[in-house]
């Protein structure tokens, strides 16, 4: 049986031959390989600041805890747990609301109802790859005096009017293996607030404003002094190694994603029960998933016959966070129907830039013979 995964990282020799001469180098912590990753990820995205970390949980978290905030931080239930368990870490109250089913990205009609004297931040979770309502969001945040941390970790290369997802105040990016580039593991922070960004490359090592490849450069290296109490959230520069090389396949990649996504879309969009992610006028989709709606009461099934058939479709993400009992005590905002909903009804299909145009006629071939969907 042909198996199709529900991702594939894309690594060339290109990625191993840096790889191998940051070993042979000795240097294999926080390195040159960082700040080259660093000036390649501003350049994209164009912002003034990109902190390389070891995850994007990571810079979730400082972002929280770099501005302060000690108050209420309005999230989508509809996101990984990452998100939530970063603002809960730095002694903040996360405050979840609800989405819009067509963008499957958080509501900002939902966002200005939850909206109270002790609301600080909004965080955006950018889902599968689509910007959130981003000219919306910025005009409440600014009405209300709040900043906006986008959890950018499915998005990089999303857009909207030519304004990349993350550069719009705070921006945290994933390089987990399924994401639009890898490092194995791996984060990105960006913004173009200076005082925010000493203050995180501080937190990020361990308090310690200057990092070991600068301290060789001074007259005494071995002094490490603290401005205050850090983390140890630094890449190393073996995964920035890897960051270097994906970032400059970053467009072909993405443009690889997008012509899977039309292969989808045309193949599958004569099924009528079949709900796909909406893509308004101005917004450019990276497609880090490609997710469909079905109805809820053939969700599971079809799920289990696409894998019996060597398919590794899965779900992005069920159940989300107000159902999970460990955050059932969560303050929430009016209504997380759409939520239920389509957390209940989606399936996210195989998508990566290495997987064959015959094997997204495959799935989709499996799709139209699957009994119920008429």
């Amino acid at each position: 049986m042909r198996k199709i995964p529900l991702c594939r990282p894309s690594i060339g020799e290109e990625e191993i031959k840096s790889v191998v001469e940051v070993i042979k180098s000795g240097w294999m912590a926080h390195g040159t390989k960082n700040r080259e990753f660093e000036e390649q990820f501003q350049a994209y995205l164009g912002v003034k600041h990109a902190i390389t970390m070891n995850s994007c949980t990571s810079a979730l978290h400082l972002a929280v805890e770099g501005l302060g905030i000690k108050g209420e931080v309005i999230v989508p239930s509809f996101t990984f747990v990452a998100s939530v368990n970063a603002i809960l870490l730095s002694g903040a109250r996360p405050v979840l609301v609800d989405i819009e089913e067509g963008t499957r990205n958080i509501s900002p009609v939902q966002i200005e109802r939850a909206i109270t004297d002790k609301t600080e931040a909004i965080m955006v979770v950018h889902y599968a790859g689509l910007p959130a309502s981003m000219p919306k969001i910025i005009e409440i945040a600014q009405q209300n005096n709040l900043r906006i941390i986008e959890d950018s970790a499915e998005c990089l290369g999303g857009s909207y009017n030519n304004n990349q997802a993350g550069s719009y105040d705070i921006g945290c990016f994933s390089f987990f293996p399924t994401k639009n580039i890898t490092t194995g593991e791996g984060g990105m922070f960006t913004t173009n607030d200076d005082e925010l960004a000493n203050r995180i490359r501080a937190l990020c090592a361990h308090g310690i404003d200057s990092t070991t490849l600068k301290r060789e450069k001074e007259t005494r290296p071995w002094i490490r002094v603290a401005s205050g109490f850090g983390y140890n959230f630094r890449m190393s520069n073996l995964s920035a190694a890897i960051g270097v090389e994906q970032m400059k396949k970053i467009e072909s990649l993405n443009d690889r994603r997008r012509q899977l996504a039309e292969l989808y879309l045309r193949q599958l969009q004569h099924i009528p029960s079949i709900q796909f992610q909406q893509v308004q006028e101005g917004f450019v989709h990276s497609w880090q998933m490609f997710t469909i709606l079905v109805p809820e009461a053939l969700r599971d099934r079809l799920i289990h016959y696409l894998r019996s058939h060597g398919v590794g479709a899965s779900v992005h993400f069920d159940p989300p966070i107000h159902e999970q009992s460990v955050y059932r005590n969560i303050k929430q905002g009016e209504t997380l129907e759409t939520t239920r909903k389509v957390a209940k009804s989606l399936i996210t299909l195989p998508l990566f830039p290495s997987m064959e145009s015959d094997e997204v006629d495959m799935i989709c071939k499996l799709i139209g013979k699957f009994k119920g969907l008429r």
